[in-house]
Parts: structure tokens; C-alpha cells; sequence
């Protein structure tokens, strides 16, 4: 075992000798090394080397090399995954995407749009507008998180309560495998149910079955008029009722996000927003569709929420930019409350959200830690924040909140992670969810595409 060992410590040298002759951009700059050895999450690992393919024959070659001396490789966007699923927690190679974001053909009359995965999701949006198009899945950092980052993480984000998910929108994809091969997988119509549905195989899959170099995605006309409004209730369960109500109405706002109490009160502080003392729940709400069609669903909105402290309809495109405001500064105006946060992105049925508040409200009386909610209400997921200040007892106790919110989630019948993935952060507990069957049956499928475990090791599974 030990000459085994170093065999393979003296390989990596090797290994990485072909990698820099093959490719230019490829780097050991201890810059570099630190740069790329860490996400959102900030846990950290140093990767051996950092390599910036430009096309998918680059990340061929590169995979070939990887695989002929077992070298771990870890694919990654922008980093600002919450999972840590983009930490190169094995060493080897931190692929980093970014260079490859050229938008390939756009073809309107079908409504598809082929991108390279370093394409940022807010670029693309504002692209995909100008020619009146739409691409509706928008996660919080779609001003930096790439496209490919999202496809292998399976994002959401507040648009998911009228228009799906990422996964909803993927047509097909080019992925190259761990012996280098290239994959084609999906469909450019409307439907298509010929063999198994690989492409939905690798969408979540988070870099662990193959690395995504060309991502076919669905786009929609460009709603022609968005309405945006904030509702504010005096009592939390009238918001989570009004959520309930709206849906059960059968409107289907594009956006319907919750502010709990101790949000509001961290971003009043934080950017002086103007937001009432006594709130105890918010809402922000957004419509879409033809002019008319909006402020009617709007207007039917509002009655819903009658019983809310105030109900404001933005006049314009800057009210509406403040309203977003403060739903986008929850997450650094909370580190007056705590500097060290752990969030979760749990998920629940709709009808469970005033349940899953008043446990979530228990245990952290319970445990002393403020333990903040917010997210996408309109599909039941809920963001929650174990604030905790940077010290083992703090943090012990945060770990062990997050273990019980997660007993708690699956009880209520919800699922541990709605949008950020697994990665390193929930592979721990991923048995509360899945069972013995389901989680073996993965492991096979991992072995069967990646028998030397090079591409993202250590994450999702464990042992894997």
C-alpha cells in the first residue's frame, strides 16, 4: 500500500508535466492554487494544478491525461456555489470553465439557445432580451454564476414558481466522460422520447459523471410587462396563508418570496430601506404577461393579501429595483446579527411552511442561535440561516441545529437541499432522504461511468 502511494505521489508530477504541454493556460502559480481551492462555502483545498480549457477537444485531451494517471479532476464556474461542490477536496486538477463562454447559435424560430458553460446567467439574460427573448431560471448570483454551474447543480431561484427550474430548461448536452470521450445527449424539438434521457442524468450531477462543455437551452418569448410589488403583514402565518391562498387561487405569479422578521429588521439597519418596525413577514411579488393580464393577476393579488399592514405596487422599473433591494441584501446585512452563517436551502410542501416555521422558531430558542428564513416561498424553498458566531461551541451547536432542520424537513415531507446541491456540505446526510436502494443504485452508476472516481471525488456520496 505505502509503494502504491508513492507511486502515485510520484505521478502527479508526471501528470502535470503533459497537462502544462498540452495546454498553455494550464497553471501551478501559487495564486492560482489558492484562488481556485475554494466556493461560497469557504471551506478550502489546494488543487495541484489549475487548467482554463477553451474548447471541448481541449477538455478531451486534458480528461485522457487525467484518467491515464488516475489524477482527480474537479470542473468549476464561478465558485459561488453554497454545497461546496466546486472544492477540489482530492487535489488534482480545479478545471476551471470560465474561458468557454461564447454563446454558439441562437435559433429563434425554435426557441433554443446553445451556449458554452462559462457564460454568466445574467449575460445571457441580458443577451437573450434584446432579441426578445427569455431565459426564466435566475438563481440570487446570476450576476456571476455561470450557466454550466448552474446545469450541474440544478439551480432555481425566485423565478421557479411560475417557470421551473434549470432542468426544465435543458435540451441537451456535450459532455466529455472520464476516459475522454464525447457524449451528445438530448433533443433540439419540442419532444423526444428516443432511448434513455441522459441529459437529465448529468443536470445536478454536480461535475461526478462528466464535464459539460455545450449546454442546449429552452428559451420563451420576452414577457412583454413585469409588475412588482411588496406586501407587509403584521402577523407571519397571514403572509405564509396569503402564499397558500394565491396558488390555491390559481395565479401563478412569477415571483413570490417570504422575508421573515429578523431579515427585514438586519437589511432596515443594513441600507435604511424605510421598512415598517412592526413587520413580522414580507412578501415580494412579481407578475408577468401581457400589460393587462398582469395588473389583473396583480390586482387579484392584492386581495388575497387585504388583511396585510400594506400592500405596494411599484410605479416603475427604479421602485421596483428598491423592492428587489431588499430581498437581495438579506445575506450580507445578516452579519450583524453573527459573522459565521449556515445556509440551507431546504425544501417543503407549500401547505407545510407555517409548520416548518414554528419548529425552525423552537429549536432556535432552543439552541440560543438566531436561525433566520427567507427564499422562494411560491415553491416552498425556504432559506434558512443558523447564525453563529466563530467558535467551537457556537459552531458545534449550528452544526447540530442544521442536522435537526434537516430531521425536521423530511418529516414535514420536504427535501434537504432544493437548489444548491449536494457537494460537501450535505453528502453527510444525504441518508435521511435516500434510501440504502436508491443511494447503491448511484453508486453504480458513478462506478459505471467514472470506474477510477477521477471527476469531482469525495462529493455527493460517500467513499465516493
Amino acid at each position: 500500500m505505502l509503494t502504491q502511494l508513492k507511486n502515485l505521489m510520484t505521478d502527479i508530477p508526471k501528470a502535470i508535466e503533459e497537462i502544462k504541454a498540452l495546454n498553455a493556460s494550464a497553471s501551478s502559480d501559487p495564486a492560482d492554487l489558492i484562488m481556485y481551492s475554494l466556493d461560497a462555502t469557504k471551506v478550502k483545498h489546494k488543487p495541484d494544478v489549475v487548467v482554463f480549457p477553451q474548447s471541448t477537444k481541449e477538455v478531451s485531451d486534458l480528461i485522457k491525461i487525467c484518467a491515464k494517471y488516475k489524477l482527480p479532476v474537479t470542473p468549476r464556474g464561478a465558485g459561488t456555489g453554497f454545497a461546496g461542490g466546486s472544492v477540489p477536496i482530492k487535489g488534482g486538477v480545479a478545471l476551471v470553465m470560465t474561458k468557454m463562454n461564447r454563446l454558439l447559435n441562437l435559433n429563434k424560430d425554435a426557441l433554443y439557445v446553445e451556449v458554452e458553460p462559462g457564460i454568466v446567467n445574467g449575460e445571457l439574460g441580458a443577451y437573450l432580451a434584446k432579441e426578445n427573448l427569455f431565459y426564466p431560471p435566475d438563481p440570487a448570483s446570476l450576476k456571476s454564476s455561470t450557466i454550466g454551474g448552474n446545469v450541474a447543480t440544478g439551480a432555481g431561484g425566485p423565478r421557479a414558481v411560475k417557470y421551473g427550474v434549470t432542468g426544465d430548461y435543458v435540451m441537451g448536452l456535450t459532455v466529455v466522460l472520464a476516459n475522454g470521450e464525447v457524449l451528445k445527449t438530448g433533443i433540439k424539438t419540442e419532444k423526444g422520447v428516443v432511448g434513455y434521457d441522459l441529459k437529465k442524468l448529468f443536470v445536478g450531477s454536480e461535475g461526478t459523471l462528466g464535464v459539460i462543455t455545450e449546454i442546449r437551452l429552452k428559451v420563451v418569448p420576452l414577457p412583454p410587462a413585469v409588475i412588482t410589488a411588496t406586501a407587509v403583514f403584521e402577523k407571519r402565518d397571514d403572509a405564509v396563508n396569503a402564499v397558500t391562498k394565491i396558488l390555491g387561487a390559481g395565479l401563478r405569479p412569477r415571483t413570490l418570496e417570504y422575508i421573515d422578521r429578523t431579515a427585514i429588521e438586519c437589511v432596515e439597519k443594513f441600507i435604511k430601506a424605510g421598512l415598517p418596525a412592526n413587520a413580522d413577514a414580507m412578501l415580494l411579488v412579481e407578475t408577468d404577461g401581457r400589460q393587462e393580464d398582469a395588473i389583473k393577476e396583480m390586482q387579484a393579488i392584492s386581495e388575497i393579501c387585504k388583511n396585510a399592514e400594506s400592500f405596494e405596487i411599484a410605479s416603475g422599473v427604479k421602485e421596483a429595483e428598491a423592492q428587489w433591494k431588499t430581498r437581495r441584501s438579506i445575506s450580507a446585512s445578516l452579519q450583524r446579527l453573527r459573522p459565521k452563517k449556515l445556509n440551507e436551502d431546504i425544501t417543503v410542501p407549500r401547505n407545510k411552511i407555517s409548520k416548518l416555521m414554528e419548529r425552525v422558531d423552537e429549536l432556535s430558542k432552543r439552541v440560543g442561535l438566531p436561525i433566520i428564513c427567507f427564499g422562494h416561498a411560491g415553491d416552498g424553498n425556504i432559506h434558512v440561516n443558523v447564525m453563529h458566531n466563530d467558535n467551537d461551541k457556537e459552531s458545534e451547536t449550528a452544526l447540530k441545529a442544521v442536522d435537526e432542520i434537516f430531521d425536521i424537513t423530511i418529516e414535514l415531507d420536504g427535501t434537504i437541499s432544493g437548489e444548491h446541491g449536494v457537494g460537501l456540505a450535505k453528502m453527510p446526510y444525504i441518508g435521511k432522504e435516500l434510501g440504502k436502494t436508491a443511494i447503491d443504485i448511484s453508486k453504480a452508476l458513478k462506478k459505471t461511468l467514472d470506474p477510477d472516481n477521477i471527476l469531482n471525488p469525495g462529493k455527493l456520496f460517500p467513499s465516493t
